[in-house]
Formats: structure tokens, sequence, C-alpha cells
């Protein structure tokens, strides 16, 4: 058994068994609810019953035959007159069944159906309510294999809404229904966590109560997610990660932080060392960084900005405040180009502050690691920028004070609280490249203080962006050619790094075909990079082509973040409908860097559907981040804003950004009084919402509690 099936309240154990325990789930539609459910391993029956419905059949309608609509759903009360199967050497010709009420007949369809079956289903002189889509089919109303045979009793048991839900290929919707009832069957009677007084103001139901409406819907209106039962578990989803993330930032908090900020001396240095004045936003964050260090509580800071605002000289800044009193700071990045983007910014303006600085990733090995490691542990290293490489258990700090983690979604909650376990009372500084907004920021940070940088740097270009038909396909490569000739730097982008069986990628281009036949027309002057080519040979090409080696670097979306050319002032992006808002912006600022002004150009393959012409024109009318975030979160609704593709907000499954954005307040705030009345979650409701942490996964919380 494992630890935490060992700390999991044993009144949950019924809900955490394998769907496998269900009657008629066997290994092949384990294999299909795996994937459907995005499982790694057997799904368990809460994964079940938290898979939503996406619609609903309504088959209350019970006409007569004589009255019933072609092409409707209905569901007609019949006496069974007769069979009449294929003849015997015919198995393609359909089984039918010849039904009636006192107004007319009906004939009932059954393609390679077995004779006995359909016997035992409709049985000779029986009445049987038999439900589907009514056809006419030589002028004789029918219906193609009935989607509902009962008889009086099973038709009493239910409602005539049928819920739908969504399906993955080879996965039928009867045997997916089938197995979320007897799962329902098996439900606990579960605690209430949620306090009376939210029970009575949202009108929420109980939870069991929730649950089965939202899978046995009595009313139409049951499944949307705006009404009492769908937001019941939304709120519930919403709270589990609220009151996760407000115990980390209680275990965060918890120990007394020290004073971890000098006078000065350093952060001046690095100030006159740039060639550029800081920005007032820029200014405003140090500052508010720096007075979070002087606090003897511990720092919890979002410093979010746009692309090319000066985050990484802000973190910088903070770096030296701490370096200033003799103690260490660590960034983390969650890619080796990011953290070498990095290392390349801050390393000589480190050095002119006389501040010592170093990059560990998982390209660093053997004897220079080791020397690295004990230079660090030795206190001889002021500043340690590295991947996830540095949440090792060998990285030793001599005293760590500050941990800087960029782009913090791609991190979950363990690495975050691994690195500041490295020091005594850490302050934490959180970086976001893409801007975030409000209700995402409420959702991932809790309430974290939170810096923006707003302006770009003085110096910086406006990039100019335009939407091209990739049938004029021809005429860009012209033009790149003669910005080629003209000693311009592009970049060209493509959504695949080579051919894709995957469906719906038939036209998309990839970066090695589009690299071939690029270079074939301009030579030499062509390379290439992607995610697949080791850290070393990325690397090289990029210095090609930073040194004005290669001028048209063809490339995937590992440019999207951290890559620094600001002489690069073209960017051709292939296939633009494809991508994401957050990810077009994320592109683009690659470009706009340096003091020329910039063009961006979306190729896109037509027919262009309504969301990829609505995110085109975004992209083309605005560079502003942040109204670019809000724009994506409003086009999407439960888009992916923070870059995990999946639907509802990223990290939930029932909660809709559009739909529950005033629940994520109240979350926060009952989460917060939760903590503030009983910290350790003691007593009926504290064990109530243990349960509630289990059941939507974020038990990674629950050491947390009274911790310290």
């Amino acid at each position: 058994m494992t630890n935490v099936a060992r700390m999991r309240p044993s009144l949950l154990n019924p809900m955490f068994a394998p769907v496998t325990s269900l009657p008629g789930v066997g290994p092949k539609q384990d294999k299909l609810l795996q994937y459907l459910l995005s499982r790694s391993e057997t799904p368990r029956l809460v994964d079940l019953l938290l898979h939503l419905p996406s619609q609903v059949i309504d088959r209350r309608a019970r006409p007569k035959i004589r009255d019933a609509a072609v092409g409707t759903m209905v569901t007609l009360e019949v006496t069974v007159d007769r069979h009449r199967p294929p003849p015997p050497r015919n198995a393609r010709a359909p089984y039918l069944v010849y039904a009636s009420d006192d107004t007319g007949d009906v004939v009932l369809t059954f393609f390679r159906a077995k004779p006995g079956y359909v016997e035992k289903l409709l049985p000779m002189g029986e009445k049987r309510y038999v439900s589907g889509t009514l056809q006419m089919y030589d002028g004789i109303p029918q219906i193609v294999h009935p989607d509902r045979v009962l008889d009086e009793e099973a038709i009493s048991k239910l409602s005539g809404i049928d819920p739908v839900y969504p399906l993955t290929e080879g996965l039928a919707l009867g045997s997916l229904r089938r197995a979320i009832a007897q799962a329902l069957q098996k439900l606990p009677a579960l605690p209430e966590w949620i306090s009376p007084e939210v029970m009575r103001r949202c009108n929420f139901p109980a939870i069991t109560e929730a649950l089965n409406r939202v899978h046995q819907p009595v009313e139409l209106t049951d499944i949307l997610p705006d009404q009492p039962f769908w937001s019941r578990l939304a709120f519930d989803e919403l709270l589990a990660g609220q009151l996760a993330l407000a115990l980390i930032r209680a275990q965060l908090r918890r120990p007394a932080g020290v004073r971890n900020a000098g006078d000065g001396h350093l952060r001046s240095k690095i100030i006159d060392a740039l060639p550029y004045a800081l920005t007032l936003s820029q200014r405003d964050a140090a500052a508010a960084i720096a007075s979070d260090l002087q606090q003897p509580v511990r720092m919890l800071r979002l410093l979010q900005g746009d692309v090319g605002s000066g985050k990484t000289v802000v973190a910088l800044l903070a770096a030296a405040a701490v370096a200033e009193v003799g103690k260490q700071a660590a960034l983390m990045a969650p890619t080796e180009i990011l953290a070498r983007q990095h290392i390349k910014t801050i390393a000589p303006l480190a050095e002119r502050a006389g501040m010592r600085v170093a990059i560990l990733t998982g390209r660093e090995k053997g004897k220079e690691r080791r020397e690295l490691l004990a230079q660090l542990e030795a206190g001889e290293i002021d500043l340690l920028v590295g991947t996830h490489a540095l949440i090792q258990d060998d990285v030793i700090f001599h005293d760590l004070a500050l941990a800087i983690v960029d782009e913090q979604h791609r991190f979950g909650v363990r690495e975050r609280l691994a690195l500041t376990s490295k020091g005594e009372a850490v302050d934490v500084l959180v970086l976001s490249a893409t801007p975030i907004p409000r209700t995402l920021v409420l959702t991932y940070f809790g309430d974290m203080d939170i810096s923006e940088l707003r302006e770009k740097p003085a110096g910086r270009q406006p990039i100019e962006t335009r939407t091209i038909s990739i049938s004029r396909l021809a005429e860009v490569t012209d033009s790149i050619g003669r910005a080629l000739q003209a000693g311009k730097l592009v970049y060209w982008i493509c959504p695949l790094v080579e051919e894709s069986e995957a469906e719906g990628t038939e036209h998309l281009t990839n970066a090695t075909k589009r690299f071939e036949s690029l270079q074939q027309r301009f030579g030499e002057r062509v390379g290439l990079v992607h995610g697949q080519m080791k850290g070393v040979e990325k690397d090289r090409v990029m210095g090609q082509f930073a040194a004005h080696e290669i001028g048209l670097l063809v490339a995937t979306t590992v440019v999207e973040v951290g890559v620094d050319v600001p002489a690069a002032t073209i960017m051709v992006i292939e296939n633009a409908e494809r991508f994401g808002l957050a990810q077009l912006h994320q592109l683009r600022g690659r470009i706009g860097r340096g003091s020329e002004a910039s063009t961006c150009l979306l190729l896109y393959s037509e027919p262009l559907g309504e969301m990829s012409k609505a995110r085109l024109k975004v992209i083309r009318e605005t560079t502003d981040g942040f109204r670019i975030a809000e724009e994506d979160l409003k086009l999407r609704g439960e888009g992916d804003v923070l870059g995990v593709r999946q639907s509802g907000l990223p990290g939930y499954r029932i909660a809709r950004s559009e739909v529950h954005g005033q629940l994520i307040t109240q979350a926060r705030d009952e989460a917060l009084r939760i903590l503030k009345d009983d910290p350790k979650l003691k007593g009926e409701r504290g064990e109530a919402l243990r349960c509630l942490l289990y059941l939507y996964e974020r038990d990674e919380a629950i050491p947390l509690i009274g911790a310290g």
C-alpha cells in the first residue's frame, strides 16, 4: 500500500477502487478509459465520476405512432406483432420487427443482429417502450437500432433524459454510461466540507446529490455548468485547489523570515552597467522586492511582465540584494535554452558588479559538475541559474536566501517546495512571461503579491504584424530573399518537427521539410533548430544565427521563450492558425528586441474557422500581452491560457473560468477562513476537507497541514 493510500481516509476507498473492479470493464475498456481520462494507469471510480456529460438526449416525448415527427427522438409504447429474421443465406439483410399501437405501425430494424438476442429483447405479443430517432422508409415509420428497449418496470425507473459524454474512439457511449451508473452505486456517504453559510448563499446541493443529478439528470438544465449541480462540483474543485495553495503559502510563510536585503551597493553597480535606464515599472517592482526582502516574513511575489519587459534584470537585482548580505540566490527555469538565455543576460551585468554566477543543467557532468557543486556549498557562487537539475539531492547551497522560479505554471508544487527546502526561510519570487488574466492569477497563485512590468525598455521598436494566405508563399519567399540580401536576420517558425501521421496534421508544414526547401533556394545561409536536437547542437546553430553566419533560422516553438537575438527583425510563422494566442505572442516577442523596426508575417491555410480568424485579428491589432491574455481567455473561455492543453481551467476538470469566475474568489476566501480557524484541519470538518483534497488530487498538500 502506498503512503498516499495509507493516509487517505478509509471512507474514500470505494471511490479509489480501479474501474476494472466494475462488471464489464476489462483490459480493453481499461486502456480506452486511461486515454479518455488522461491517466497513465488504470483509472479509479472517482475519475469516472468527475468525467461530466457534455449534453443530454431528451427521450421524454411519448407520442402515438401517428403523431410522431420524422427525424425526432421519440419513445413509443408499442405491442410486438411479428419478427422477420433475414433469409438464411443473406446475413446482410436486416432483422425486422413489426410493432404497433392503436394509431399505426412501426418497423424496428436491426443489422447483423443475432435472432436469439432480438427475440429476447422484443418478445412476441408483449408491450415494450422503444426509444430512438424516427425515420420514414417507403412511407412506413421505422427506428433503426433503437437506443432503448424497456419493459414497464424498467421505464418507470428512468427520467427520460440521457447524458452524453465526451468519448474516445473505440469506447461506446452505452458502456461508459453503464460504468458511471455502477460507480454511482458505490458512492459512500460523503461528509460535508463546505460551510453551511456558503451552501445557503450559493444554493448548493450535497455532493452526492450533485454527482447523481449531473450523471442521471431529471431536468434538461441539470447538466448545465452554471446550474447548482455542476457549480457545486466546480466549487469543490476550486476549494481543493485554493486550500492546497493556502497550505503551501502557510508552509512557505511559516518560518520567521530573515531580513535578506543589503545596502544596495551591488544593485547600484548593476543599474550603472545597464545600456538603458530602468522603466518605471521595473523600478517599482525592484523596490517592492527589496522591501519584501527587508521584512521579517518570507516574500511570496509574482512578477509578471510582457515579452521583453525586462524581468531578468529585475530578478538579477533581487539576487544582488541577497548577495549584498553574503547570501545566495537560485533561478530555476523550465528549459535549458531559457536557463542559458538568462545566464547570457545576467553574466555580463553580474560580472561588472562583482557577483559570482554559474549555471547548472543536465548538461554539466563529471568533474565540471563536482567542482561547481563544491563552490556552491562553500558559498563561492552568489547566483546559480539552472533547470530542475537545481533540485537534485546533491545540490547543496551554503546559504540559500532567495528562490526565483521562472515560468511557474510549468512547475508543480513539489518542485517549488523542493527548491525552497534548500535553505532556511527562503524568499520566493515567481516570474511569468505569459501575462496571466486576473481570474487565473487567483486560481494558480492564490493571494500572492503581484508586480507587473507594463512598459518595454527604451529603444524597443514596434512590430508590424501582417496576415497572409499560404497561397502567396512564393511572394513571401521572394521578400525574405531580399531581406537576406540586405543582411537581415529572419526566423521561420513551423508547427511540427517532421511529418506526422496524427489526424488533422496533413496540411501542416514540418520544419525539416521547410528547411530543405529554403536551403535549396538560399543555400548555406539557412539553419534549423528544433526540440529533438541535442542542447549543444541547438546552441551551435543559435550562435551561428546571432553571429550572422546564417541569416534564416527555421525553427519550431523551441524558440518560444528565452531566445534573445536583438538583431533579428523578421519572423514568418507558418500555419499561424494552429497556434494559440499566447504562443503567437511569445514567438513574435523574439523580434522587436533591438533598435530596428520589425515585421511578423502570419501565414495561414484556408479555410479559416471563426476562432482562428478572431485569434489572428487580435494578434494583428495589438502587441500588449496583458490585453492578449484577456482576449485569449474570452475567446476560448475555458482555454489553456497557461499552456496546458486541455479544456477547462488548466489543471481543473470541472471549473470553467468564464462560468465560475465568481466561485474562484469565494473558494479563495473560504480556504483562507478555514486555515485561519483550523490550520491543522482537525475535527469533523477537518477530516471532511482532507477527503476533498484527496478526491480532487490535491493531496500533495496534506503533509503540509500543521507542519512546522
